[in-house]
């Protein structure tokens, strides 16, 4: 890849950022696609984030942002304009310049969460799911599992308040199929999904307990470095079926192709 004064720019938002994995699968389509363009990693402090976006914003030659942990929920308020599906899971992975300047915010975490988990087998229709985080990803996991036909789906997040407005949200579209609590509930669960970043330090405990699970359940991380955390390790261990966190990347990226029109 050649970066010159014509190479279009994105960017990546986190904090931390080490651990993102976009860079490694956006630039090899770039330059697959032949197009003139480079995703880099900002790490981007919380205390700055409305700064750093709105410089971002006025770089001529930036066409799009990607947003990963904790920016999702607090980046759609900076979006000019939002996407029935970041209306729904109040949080954004992606924003585009649009043709009048504009920033247009769209969330592909949960289709592409769902798409990876169709992949490799583990379609997730009338099947019961336990998920364990209701931040940017676990939102918009939650409503792209009930739109693929889940069958109850078991939210838990300490924050109640963020818990009880996610549940009406989806309630609006998928009335009764979603129940919620502050603690795990895997009871009867088939699939069961980390979508926290308890996980990215060697020293954080488990989301869950992957040995309350039914057996040969499917246990699934949202975090993709380390590519196998304690809890997938413990699960596998444990004769439980693993689902790796680069696979809901993987089922973003032509979601990714036609959002940016990369061809």
């Amino acid at each position: 890849m050649t970066i010159s004064g014509t190479t279009r720019l994105f960017v990546v938002l986190g904090d931390p950022v080490g651990q993102v994995q976009s860079p490694g699968l956006l630039n090899p389509l770039f330059a697959e696609l032949g197009v003139d363009a480079v995703l880099v990693p900002v790490h981007a402090p919380v205390p700055d984030l409305e700064r750093i976006v709105a410089g971002l914003k006025c770089v001529g030659n930036l066409d799009g942002i990607f947003v990963t942990v904790p920016h999702k929920v607090a980046v759609t308020g900076l979006a000019d304009r939002c996407s029935p599906m970041v209306t729904i899971t109040g949080s954004a992975n992606a924003l585009r310049r649009e043709a009048d300047g504009r920033w247009y915010a769209e969330n592909f975490d949960g289709t592409g969460f769902v798409a990876g988990l169709v992949a490799a087998g583990h379609d997730p229709k009338a099947r019961q799911v336990a998920l364990v985080g209701a931040g940017g990803a676990g939102s918009a996991i939650a409503a792209a599992l009930l739109a693929a036909g889940a069958g109850r789906l078991a939210v838990c997040d300490p924050d109640t308040a963020k818990l009880t407005a996610l549940q009406a949200r989806l309630d609006a579209h998928w009335p009764g199929r979603t129940v919620v609590s502050a603690e795990p509930d895997t009871a009867g669960a088939e699939i069961a999904v980390n979508a926290t970043p308890l996980g990215l330090r060697p020293d954080d405990p488990l989301p869950f307990r992957p040995d309350r699970l039914a057996p040969r359940s499917v246990v699934a991380d949202i975090i993709m470095k380390p590519r196998e955390t304690r809890l997938l390790r413990e699960a596998a261990a444990l004769g439980h079926d693993v689902h790796y966190g680069i696979h809901m990347l993987d089922g973003q990226l032509d979601s990714y192709r036609a959002f940016f029109g990369l061809g």
